[in-house]
């Protein structure tokens, strides 16, 4: 959610399987639904909207996983590098169920569910 196209094709470039809810219309999706879809197709949702954590801490649910998106510069040639970092080194965190927020200065892990 929020995510420049020019980040998603940085992230397919680099072999990941990146859906963009704008490219199958859906932008205007529940919240609730996102997640839904997330879970169903094994994906890790990228996002700078914050509710996303809160309902999956919520929900008690360990998957799917979220990043977070916390930086002051919001464009692609600062969030796109650091996505791609939380991607290519947090693989197991991201598929066991977590929310990964990241921030300028560091990278936080928590562990789904949250109880």
């Amino acid at each position: 959610m929020g995510v420049s196209m020019t980040t998603v094709r940085v992230l397919r470039g680099n072999g990941f399987d990146i859906s963009h809810l704008l490219e199958e219309h859906l932008e205007r999706l529940p919240d609730s639904k996102i997640i839904e879809k997330a879970k169903i197709e094994g994906r890790v949702i990228v996002t700078f909207d914050l509710d996303f954590g809160d309902l999956l801490a919520l929900s008690k649910d360990s998957l799917p996983s979220v990043i977070l998106i916390r930086l002051a510069n919001e464009t692609p040639r600062s969030v796109t590098p650091k996505v791609l970092s939380v991607l290519l080194n947090h693989k197991d965190d991201l598929s066991s169920g977590s929310i990964i927020t990241l921030t300028e200065n560091r990278i936080r892990v928590r562990k789904l569910p949250i109880f």
